[in-house]
């Protein structure tokens, strides 16, 4: 067993690029070191843990079951080192967070606590993998939107609110004249969706739980381009938090639910290594203000979600 090692970074480095590319020359060149300095550094790690990483082949090489092994690990550490360095030359800089799902405008939850915490830097990721690979990446230090499982390990996130979803439909549609209507009466109705629904979750699991069999997806052009879609066809509905600012679409209805009132869950992810001395104060803002405005009151009886709520301490209460 392998004990007392104090391991060098640029050689995990060199094994963690070579074990991505299955090959030292690209590995160097993403290095923009030599092949030759590649191959000392990582025959000097082989040589301090006593086992052999790589099978050398004649096109490239291959990780051997030790390599394999220490792989993850590795990652890891590198990352932990990154963030070490990242974290003291953030210690002035801004807090860069970046949203996504767009449509249900995300920036209205977060301008409630903007002015409570460190200076922010805001961004837009395209969806949920997107933003994931920018924090796995280092390129961000946070995110807000709704966060599905599976999440890569490395990462932590906590729930900020759950808001009410309301309907949003022709004033054709034949329930367009009711003051609410429960999820279920919408099973005869057509699902419209800014995208595919595979990628997105709560449009998806919505129609999965409540029986909306005819589903039909757009392109994502806005806000008001993807309403006035909404509007223009009798059968068609879709969902927005109830708090979202509506554009002035013609013939357009919003309609809460009940019975249950669908919750869409809004929270703030963070790589769980990140040093960044403003993730506390973020967090800390957004828990503040979720216990003044009762943003993650949630009753089973009366309420749905796709999953349980998690990461909330005041979530579960009536």
């Amino acid at each position: 067993m392998v004990v007392g090692v104090d391991l060098d970074m640029a050689q995990v480095r060199a094994f963690v690029h070579a074990a991505q590319e299955l090959h030292f020359g690209r590995a160097a060149a993403k290095l923009a070191i030599t092949q030759q300095a590649l191959s000392k550094r990582i025959g000097r790690l082989e040589s301090l843990l006593g086992a052999q990483l790589f099978a050398r082949l004649g096109h490239g090489v291959a990780l051997t079951e030790a390599g394999h092994g220490f792989l993850e690990p590795a990652r890891r550490a590198l990352g932990a080192a990154d963030d070490a360095v990242a974290a003291m030359a953030r210690q002035d800089s801004p807090l860069r967070v970046d949203v996504w799902g767009h449509l249900y405008a995300p920036m209205r939850t977060l301008a409630h606590v903007a002015g409570r915490t460190e200076e922010l830097e805001l961004g837009h990721g395209r969806d949920l993998p997107t933003v994931l690979g920018a924090l796995l990446h280092g390129d961000i230090d946070a995110a807000f939107g709704r966060v599905h499982p599976p999440l890569p390990a490395e990462l932590t996130h906590r729930l900020v609110r759950l808001e009410p979803v309301d309907a949003v439909l022709s004033a054709d549609h034949p329930l367009a004249a009711e003051p609410a209507l429960r999820p279920g009466q919408l099973r005869d109705s057509v699902l419209w969706a800014p995208g595919a629904l595979d990628r997105l979750d709560f449009l998806r699991r919505f129609a999965d739980r409540f029986d909306v069999r005819e589903r039909a997806v757009g392109v994502n052009l806005g806000l008001a381009h993807f309403l006035a879609e909404v509007a223009a066809h009798p059968r068609r509905f879709s969902l927005l938090p109830a708090d979202v600012p509506l554009p002035d679409v013609p013939g357009l209805r919003s309609v809460p639910l009940v019975d249950p009132t669908p919750l869409y869950a809004w929270s703030l992810l963070w790589r769980t290594a990140n040093a960044h001395p403003g993730l506390d104060g973020l967090a800390a803002a957004c828990a503040g203000e979720a216990g003044r405005s009762r943003w993650l009151e949630y009753d089973p009886a009366r309420d749905w979600l796709p999953e349980q709520p998690a990461h909330g301490p005041d979530a579960g209460t009536a």
